[in-house]
């Protein structure tokens, strides 16, 4: 059989219509198939490879470690030196009472460890997330949308669910002493990138703080520099108690975790013990490819200095009458235009010209636009371009 044959008859699929390409192989912005076409990859993994594919810094990285050791013991068992050193680095990199790390191995799960914490470091019950939020597919990641689109076939999920609407003020008045945590995305991603007011994220911070309530920003796609800041919170002056990364934060391994101040997390070493555990969460390779993109970001600070130009380009070279708006966040947008028909005409037409964009699950009207951070600006010019041919 070919491999083709084997991915439609052999691995779960959650589309009827996936894209089906066969990857042969990848290199900085781009993809290659079996037949040796290349894709530019505006997409990144869904906001993954912030450095790009095969960068030569990560693949050295993940060799070295492979070499060394791979899979030893039960999460938090054993001083692994990727786990410690990428911990330490992250401390150093976040504001302070951000300075206990525990790895998991995707964003999902990070939700589902941060929605334990707060339950345990507060003794309360209810969670609140925003409307069209999304934060994992697992049942407790689920529980946390609204409209229940994708989670009313699987009910019933999490009790004690309740939600605000992204940057409503009068909402606020949901958060009360019955909460243990809100979690709302720093940028809300799959609404169609989505920035919050500075004075209603600032307002949350307060109430939270007001009714003893931990506030959870979930950076799993905003994380790593797609903003234009290492940490999008950063531009907002707010300090989550508990903060979920992943996607770039494991440099295209497998990686995620939640952070929190350490006399927080350690509630989870006690009355019970193991309060929280994971096998290969942390995992020594995926450390060593995180702790080597973060380092490789510090160490080379126009990456994450140039965002914003390459945004603005973006704005510049994106205009046709169907687009109805580009909405941003740094190196991360979302264009608009009428429909899911012509959503999905553009992706087929974009890729037939060598290029991967892709839409957003609670946005059907939008392209999908989170290139590596690395993308050039002949890149930049060139994937804009195949976008408005696509339109016509």
């Amino acid at each position: 059989m070919s491999q083709r044959a084997n991915f439609l008859s052999h691995v779960a699929q959650t589309s009827p219509a996936p894209m089906g390409l066969e990857i042969a192989s990848g290199h900085g912005c781009y993809l290659v198939d079996t037949d040796g076409k290349e894709y530019l990859d505006l997409i990144a993994g869904i906001g993954v490879s912030v450095l790009g594919h095969n960068h030569p810094t990560v693949v050295e990285a993940v060799r070295e470690q492979a070499g060394k050791y791979m899979h030893t013991l039960v999460y938090g068992e054993f001083v692994l030196a990727p786990q410690a050193q990428y911990a330490r680095l992250l401390a150093d990199n976040l504001p302070e009472g951000l300075d206990n790390v525990y790895f998991v191995n995707s964003g999902a799960e990070a939700c589902e460890g941060a929605m334990k914490l707060a339950k345990r470091a507060t003794g309360r019950r209810e969670i609140i997330s925003a409307i069209r939020s999304y934060h994992g597919s697992t049942q407790g990641a689920a529980s946390l949308q609204y409209p229940h689109d994708f989670t009313e076939a699987f009910q019933p999920l999490l009790p004690d669910v309740a939600h605000l609407d992204f940057n409503c003020d009068y909402c606020l008045h949901r958060i009360t002493e019955r909460t243990a945590a809100v979690i709302i995305e720093t940028v809300q991603a799959e609404w169609g990138i989505r920035k919050p007011r500075k004075e209603w994220i600032q307002a949350v911070r307060n109430r939270c703080t007001e009714v003893g309530a931990l506030l959870i920003l979930d950076e799993i796609q905003a994380g790593m520099g797609r903003t234009g800041t290492l940490w999008a919170f950063e531009q907002y002056g707010v300090i989550p108690d508990i903060l979920l990364l992943a996607k770039g934060f494991g440099g295209g391994m497998p990686l995620g975790a939640f952070v929190a101040r350490k006399e927080v997390m350690d509630l989870l070493t006690r009355e019970p013990v193991l309060g929280h555990i994971t096998t290969f969460g942390g995992h020594p390779v995926s450390c060593a490819a995180g702790l080597a993109t973060l380092t490789y970001l510090l160490e080379h600070p126009e990456i994450i200095g140039n965002v914003h130009q390459k945004e603005a380009l973006f704005h510049e070279l994106l205009v046709h009458p169907k687009i109805k708006e580009v909405r941003s966040a740094g190196l991360w947008m979302a264009v608009e235009l009428t429909d899911f028909d012509e959503i999905r005409a553009t992706i087929a037409k974009c890729l037939e010209a060598g290029m991967i964009t892709d839409w957003f699950l609670w946005n059907e009207r939008s392209l999908r636009i989170a290139p590596p951070l690395v993308i050039t600006e002949e890149e930049i010019r060139k994937g804009c371009e195949i976008v408005l041919k696509a339109l016509g």
